[in-house]
């Protein structure tokens, strides 16, 4: 399909006043052909392969956004669940991968590696186990390795040993790091998607190609112009206005992604649609929903708010891609996301009113505070309560949670960068300990039944 003069000028518009980029440019390299008998060996695998690829993805992104003016800001490498190619592995050897990792995408120039993890759905291996207890100790020595376990599906419904064991990995990491800031490098996922270009969640799926070119876009401040321009119109004519500035922005995605992929000779895979705030002025998802009428997040309506947005950003991205993938939603975190912070330091935003906007967006619990003292198990609850939402409405669902040591509700924590700054959240005090600790499995939906 062809670009006309109007869309570019109009990608120009974006780009220059409203904080349109291309968040993230993620290769999805496969690493189960770099697994040797011979750890040294596999190592040196590992990381030539990551380099090379990592060094060309730099090169050939920069040149495109030299070429188009559109920024791409963040330059990443997904691979292999790693619980996939270290069945033979001790803890150390673990470490030592992970280790490789963090030097390959280090001398790369890659901003973070993905895939550092496991897919526990249903059970857990021996060499599950093994990954899922180095993650303190690989979080607190590296500083680009991203991790994940996914703990459920809609078709297999939820570990419950594997979420037990993942509110202590979640404590034991927040000891470990300086405000617990290791623990914004791992997720925990229900359905998570296998060609997500987001980190800390992404990993390059066992049903992807060799190499596959993911491309998340973002447009918070784009969507947000459109929604002031039109104080007037009722949700469903808001509804058309988000849809075909979504439309806009996902074919300027796609256009980079393609001859990015092109230019490498890797296959292009996905565009992800979905909308990532930073802390930038301007560039908040919290913005939009309070420019739609809201007084702050967390206000009665705002459920339905997200809804509206959800949809409207889903139906434009499909319309102008047939290669819509990843998380495609709307992200809500609140460290990465002035207005979320602001609204929960003005009290319009508690953590289970944040719980009910999951319900709608396609997220999750992403990048909140909690107090350093919280319970394991208490971490635990929270984590079964975000992903049964997933499993039962078939989307997917995630936790990035912080517990941070010697804080209380109400702290203010400094993170910097791209992590941003926020409160500490309250959780509820009452104990869940004796529901979490039966273990086992919460069995799939009714709905999974479907052949």
């Amino acid at each position: 399909m062809a670009y006309s003069i109007e869309e570019i000028f109009e990608t120009v518009k974006m780009t220059v006043y409203h904080n349109f980029d291309i968040r993230a440019t993620t290769l999805g390299i496969n690493l189960k052909d770099c697994v040797d008998s011979d750890l040294g060996k596999f190592k040196k695998n590992v990381y030539e392969r990551i380099t090379r690829y990592g060094k060309l993805l730099n090169k050939e992104a920069d040149k495109l956004e030299n070429k188009y003016g559109i920024p791409i800001i963040n330059k990443r490498v997904s691979v292999t669940p790693v619980s996939l190619i270290t069945e033979t592995l001790d803890r150390k050897g673990l470490l030592e991968i992970a280790l490789t990792l963090d030097k390959a995408a280090k001398d790369a120039g890659i901003d973070f590696i993905g895939g550092y993890g496991a897919l526990v759905q249903k059970g857990m291996t021996k060499s599950d186990e093994r990954l899922i207890e180095s993650l303190p100790e690989v979080l607190s020595k590296t500083e680009r390795v991203c991790c994940f376990v996914n703990l459920a599906s809609n078709t297999a419904g939820m570990n419950m040993d594997a979420v037990i064991k993942m509110g202590e990995v979640i404590k034991e990491t927040s000891k470990s790091t300086k405000n617990g800031v290791g623990c914004a490098r791992l997720v925990v996922f229900a359905n998570a998607p296998e060609d997500n270009p987001f980190m800390a969640g992404a990993f390059h799926g066992i049903g992807e190609p060799d190499f596959s070119l993911n491309i998340g876009i973002s447009g918070p401040g784009v969507v947000r112009s459109v929604v002031e321009k039109n104080k007037d119109c009722n949700l469903t004519e808001l509804s058309e206005v988000i849809k075909r500035t979504t439309f806009k922005i996902t074919r300027a995605g796609e256009l980079i992604g393609r001859e990015l992929a092109k230019n490498m000779g890797v296959p292009f895979g996905i565009v992800d649609i979905s909308l990532a705030s930073t802390t930038e002025v301007g560039d908040s998802v919290a913005d939009i929903l309070e420019a739609m009428g809201l007084e702050r997040v967390g206000a009665h309506g705002s459920t339905a708010a997200v809804a509206l947005l959800i949809d409207a950003v889903k139906k434009g991205g499909a319309m102008a891609s047939g290669n819509v993938g990843g998380l495609s939603g709307t992200f809500i975190p609140i460290t990465e996301d002035s207005g979320m912070s602001k609204a929960v330091k003005e009290g319009a935003l508690s953590l289970d009113k944040l719980e009910a906007l999951t319900a709608v967006c396609s997220v999750g619990l992403d990048m909140f505070l909690v107090p350093g003292d919280i319970p394991a198990e208490t971490i635990s609850a929270i984590i079964a309560d975000e992903l049964a939402i997933g499993v039962v409405n078939n989307k997917t669902t995630g936790v990035r949670m912080i517990p941070v040591p010697g804080k209380k509700p109400g702290d203010w924590v400094k993170f910097g960068g791209l992590l941003g700054e926020g409160p500490v959240m309250a959780y509820n005090k009452f104990s869940s300990k004796d529901f979490i600790k039966r273990g086992g499995r919460l069995p799939s939906p009714i709905t999974s039944m479907r052949n």
